[in-house]
């Protein structure tokens, strides 16, 4: 049993900052990549970011230069810094994990947790 439970959304507004922290826990024996998507009502869902367990980023463009993504290879837990919020930033963001778990190669997701930005 794998689980991702996300954390530290919330309603904020326009310019402002929050932090979105997600914890994996379970049958774990190497997470390779963690990251976090994002959905908006009627849109489907983006990348937001990613890292690997070396530690290399790649970022959506849009949200290059606001958002820091991190990560406690030690404690399983991922970290999406968002500063500078726009409102079209609102939406529910998703946790996952990529990597071999219970002895197999497989992903999985965070429940979502969600981030309004209001003007």
């Amino acid at each position: 049993q794998v689980q991702l439970v996300e954390s530290g959304g919330g309603l904020v507004q326009a310019g402002g900052s929050l932090r979105l922290s997600c914890a994996a826990s379970g049958s774990i024996t190497s997470i390779y990549v963690m990251g976090w998507y994002r959905q908006a009502p009627g849109k489907q869902r983006e990348l937001v970011a990613t890292i690997t367990s070396g530690g290399s980023t790649n970022y959506a463009d849009s949200v290059k230069g606001r958002f820091t993504i991190s990560r406690d290879n030690s404690k399983n837990m991922v970290y999406l810094q968002m500063n500078s919020l726009k409102r079209e930033d609102t939406a529910v963001y998703y946790c996952y994990a990529d990597g071999v778990f219970v002895g197999r190669w497989g992903v999985y997701w965070g429940q979502g947790t969600q981030v309004t930005v209001s003007s």
